[in-house]
């Protein structure tokens, strides 16, 4: 009964600090303490966990915690910043296996017993987390480029995905009312493996972000009906809070693009064309050299970095980060303005420009910086491209029409650094280009704010 009592104790402590480590994470002065205490609540999760009453021999669970503790390892070693999108997505996909294994564990060991309650969560547990490991596989080949970006679709695809996916849901509910049978059981999670692929697929690059945070969700469901099945309070709770962060940023990255979920599944955007490379060699554009963005910039009283995806293909943050340093040494207010969905993981810009030692008081969310860009004297750029395109305030035609943007475009000058004049993962033209204040510095993000780093050092 002692032993009982402490375990649940323990399970409340990991509550406890999964709920504030989730707190902490809503601010980026306190990101850092909130994973700390999360990692709390995870220790003490697992050393509740081992204290089980259930556990008739440690053997096979030392040896998964030694393997799990090297692989963590190695990933925190070795893996670049910028590959963390790829990391999150691969780490879903692991979490998701090890619900849908216990679920087919606990539905062997009930055997012909088991209760249509039960098989409530079962069932659950083993369609969302199937759905999650082949949705995360597909979300990690698309980020590690081995599968294209772009949207693959083929025709009537919503229609049989939709269909696909009610056909799930009615056998789910025949499965609830015949828990024993073997075949429903073992084919809903088929199925849900089958769906997690096809539901990915269509999605492009520029749509990774909400698809992480919903593919986190859904690993926190299969997480929290595994609780249930198993009747762990830890994995309840753990899970809950998963799923329903998960969902509510997926609905905040959505309204922060200005679309709907329906639209992000199903509506394919990021299709490449080749009129946009036609258009964008026959328009004129205005080149820098770096002696030219040198002047422009030690002459500004004012600088606003704005990343996205380029920069972290080029782990280009640390040489920002230097360079906003010699702005500043010459008095020059430095700040970096921060889209929501910029990058392919949310909050992707604020981990690596954090991990670059970037001060936390110089990163800023669109809200903020909006109202003062024309004050801006200088807006530099950086790998970002559709979350600075005009055209989704002005082009009622364009897929991207609607969605906030930052409006660099109103600022004194613009600097835009690109390695050419490819479009974004939308597949669109980007007017920011071609107008008069813009400038385009062509070449890798890091190498050229390295030279711009080294010229401003030579005064």
């Amino acid at each position: 009964m002692t032993q009982e009592i402490l375990l649940e104790a323990i399970y409340i402590l990991a509550g406890v600090f999964f709920i504030l480590g989730l707190k902490g994470l809503s601010s980026p002065q306190s990101a850092r303490r909130g994973m700390f205490l999360a990692e709390a609540g995870m220790l003490f999760a697992i050393v509740g966990t081992l204290m089980k009453a259930e556990i008739v021999t440690y053997e096979w669970i030392i040896a998964g915690i030694i393997i799990g503790s090297v692989a963590g390892a190695l990933m925190a070693i070795f893996m670049p910043m910028t590959a963390v999108p790829q990391r999150t997505a691969i780490s879903h996909s692991f979490g998701a296996v090890a619900a849908v294994l216990v679920g087919i564990v606990e539905f062997n060991k009930h055997g012909n017993e088991i209760s249509s309650g039960l098989m409530v969560a079962l069932g659950f547990e083993v369609l969302f987390g199937a759905l999650t490991v082949t949705g995360s596989l597909i979300a990690f080949g698309k980020l590690q480029e081995i599968i294209t970006g772009v949207p693959i679709t083929y025709k009537f695809q919503n229609v049989s995905n939709v269909t696909l996916f009610f056909l799930i849901i009615a056998l789910y509910i025949f499965l609830i009312f015949n828990p024993t049978n073997i075949f429903a059981f073992y084919l809903i999670i088929a199925l849900g493996l089958v769906i997690g692929i096809l539901i990915v697929l269509p999605i492009g690059g520029a749509d990774m972000p909400v698809v992480l945070s919903l593919l986190n969700s859904y690993a926190g469901l299969a997480a929290a009906a595994t609780g249930f099945a198993i009747n762990n309070k830890v994995l309840i709770i753990a899970g809950a809070l998963d799923g329903a962060s998960g969902f509510f940023l997926s609905i905040l990255m959505s309204k922060a693009m200005n679309r709907s979920f329906a639209n992000v599944l199903f509506g394919a955007v990021g299709s490449t064309s080749t009129d946009v490379k036609k258009s964008a060699e026959e328009k004129p554009i205005i080149r820098y050299t770096i002696d030219d963005a040198k002047f422009i910039l030690e002459n500004a009283s004012s600088v606003v970095f704005v990343p996205g995806y380029g920069m972290a293909v080029a782990q280009a943050q640390h040489a920002i980060r230097e360079l906003g340093e010699e702005l500043e040494k010459r008095n020059i207010k430095v700040s970096y303005a921060i889209h929501p969905v910029a990058g392919r993981m949310p909050g992707h810009m604020n981990v690596l420009l954090a991990e670059a030692n970037v001060p936390y008081d110089q990163l800023l969310e669109m809200e903020i910086i909006n109202p003062t860009m024309d004050t801006v004297d200088v807006c530099v750029v950086v790998g970002a491209n559709d979350v600075v395109n005009p055209a989704a305030r002005s082009e009622k035609s364009s897929p991207i029409y609607g969605m906030p943007i930052i409006d660099v475009d109103k600022s004194r000058t613009v600097i835009v650094m690109k390695r050419s004049m490819a479009s974004g993962f939308a597949g669109i033209e980007n007017p920011l280009f071609y107008l008069p204040q813009t400038r385009m510095l062509f070449g890798d993000a890091k190498n050229v704010m390295q030279e711009l780093v080294a010229e401003f050092k030579k005064d």
